[in-house]
């Protein structure tokens, strides 16, 4: 009896902690379906009428295809090049334990912790001509997001037995064919992880195209909803109708992806 009203109970917690977060969801998304004048107090009424057209409007007016086209690229870009980069890294880091080897992955992990310096950010991407550039986008963002992939790759990898690469190397297979034929197939539960996990974030970001890119024509979906909010107008109703189009591909990602993602991590931080 003891057991059930305490599970009872915890569910009622978890229910009321995730409201925090599913009522701001909710009103954005009644409100996504109302009138200008409906929508300027943003609450939880639902519209007399539903106006189904506000995401034909935003996709026109917002030019939201062309935002779609970008965030694909810049997400998809990204992630292929952080999973390129931070595979390679982890294979030759984990399997290379000296102490040079150590201090690099030490110091790159360490940009986990460590806070990003807009300014002198800004500067470096200035002087390398990357600023307001579709490729300098891609760079920053696998720049930024290498760190936490190479450590959840490294821990991944080193659950990988090293009698693997002896019966490989035995087997005749080269540095280059190891990693390529054995050592990758096998990191395909992290590789997804990473993925789902890094197209997500970038996806979602918001600041760094808003500092790193000035031309509207390549603004990705979550810079998009300035097409439809400044000084001279305030339309709530579109505002929310863009943001529930941009969050639709990550939430369905997401809903299909979650079972590699918990499996992938939990795999990772085995060791580190």
């Amino acid at each position: 009896m003891k057991k059930a009203m305490k599970g009872i109970l915890m569910n009622l917690v978890a229910w009321a902690v995730s409201l925090v977060v599913l009522v701001p969801m909710l009103v954005v998304l009644i409100n996504s379906f109302k009138t200008q004048e409906e929508a300027m107090t943003m609450n939880l009424k639902l519209p007399e009428k539903f106006m189904f057209e506000n995401f034909a409007t935003v996709m026109e007016r917002g030019k939201l295809l062309t935002s779609f086209r970008n965030s694909a690229m810049y997400a998809g870009c990204s992630v292929i090049l952080i999973i390129l980069v931070v595979s390679m890294a982890a294979f030759v880091l984990s399997r290379n334990a000296s102490k040079l080897h150590k201090f690099i992955y030490y110091l790159i992990v360490l940009g986990i912790a460590m806070p990003l310096n807009n300014v002198a950010l800004m500067k470096i991407m200035k002087a390398t001509r990357l600023i307001n550039t579709r490729f300098g986008l891609i760079c920053l963002y696998t720049a930024m997001n290498i760190p936490l992939a190479l450590f959840l790759m490294f821990g991944f990898v080193q659950t990988v037995p090293r009698e693997i690469d002896e019966a490989a190397i035995i087997d005749g297979c080269s540095a280059k064919q190891l990693y390529i034929r054995i050592i990758l197939p096998l990191m395909k539960p992290i590789i997804v992880t990473i993925a789902i996990l890094n197209f997500m974030a970038i996806w979602n970001d918001f600041s760094m195209p808003l500092y790193f890119m000035n031309n509207s024509n390549k603004w990705p979906m979550t810079l998009a909803v300035y097409n439809f909010f400044g000084q001279f107008e305030q339309s709530w109703n579109l505002v929310s109708a863009d943001i529930v189009l941009t969050a639709l591909p990550v939430l369905l990602i997401f809903i299909f992806g979650q079972k590699y993602i918990v499996g992938g991590v939990s795999a990772g931080a085995v060791k580190g």
